[in-house]
């Protein structure tokens, strides 16, 4: 019987990463980092309970996610996969499709000449999207978009391009929605690790998850990318 495949993604580069990689490398678990270049500096943004001079970036809560620095991307990231998040956030009906793809590209291009690999996933900034824009994706090249909707079963997705997930890591049905999703053979949650803060009983938290999946013999780690072809009735 073939194992259920289980899949994250994190997004916006942010200083929390840092945290959140060392975790992931203590249970061996894949994941995909979903990263905006233009808003990442030559040196890091670091995090705040106030706005700070420079950027300060996104407020959660009273909490200013910092950004990890562009020249940090290779180094850390080493080892996972790496998609577009768009250049600067842009959300896919903000602008004429033509100028919003260009952004998506041109994300994905910068990481590509750092890690010298393909990086071929999405995610859909604020997770919105139009059909006009997942096929201009899908024209560009990419393997999937990840949106912001929940589903029971992944793997019914209609489009890659707009595929959804099982659930946010901090769903308070996550453990329930992983042994529903056995039912398909895959299982996709996603997040901002900056939700967790610096609150230690946040990650403590996160790390049962982590370590429950791990504990799983009927389960294995996958990439995003790896179960797109499993979720696009358009290819079936």
């Amino acid at each position: 019987m073939a194992k259920m495949k289980v899949v994250q993604c994190w997004d916006d580069g942010v200083i929390n990463d840092i945290r959140l990689v060392e975790l992931l490398r203590k249970y061996n678990a894949k994941a995909t980092f979903n990263l905006n270049p233009g808003l990442m500096k030559d040196e890091r943004i670091p995090n705040g309970w106030q706005r700070l001079n420079e950027g300060g970036g996104h407020c959660f809560n009273g909490y200013y996610a910092g950004k990890i620095s562009k020249k940090e991307i290779a180094e850390l990231f080493d080892g996972f996969e790496l998609a577009s998040h768009c250049w600067n956030h842009e959300n896919a009906d903000s602008m004429p499709v033509e100028e919003w793809i260009k952004t998506a590209v041109s994300a994905r291009e910068f990481l590509e000449d750092i890690v010298q690999r393909p990086c071929t996933g999405f995610a859909w900034p604020c997770g919105r999207y139009t059909q006009e824009t997942c096929d201009a994706l899908r024209a560009a090249g990419f393997a999937y978009g990840r949106t912001t909707k929940n589903v029971d079963f992944v793997t019914e997705c209609e489009d890659a391009m707009a595929l959804h997930s099982n659930c946010h890591f901090m769903n308070a049905g996550f453990y329930e929605r992983y042994e529903k999703a056995r039912e398909c053979g895959v299982f996709y949650f996603w997040g901002h690790s900056y939700e967790m803060l610096e609150y230690d009983k946040l990650w403590e938290q996160f790390e049962l998850k982590l370590k429950y999946i791990n504990d799983d013999p009927d389960s294995e780690w996958a990439n995003v990318v790896d179960i797109a072809p499993l979720c696009d009735g358009k290819t079936k």
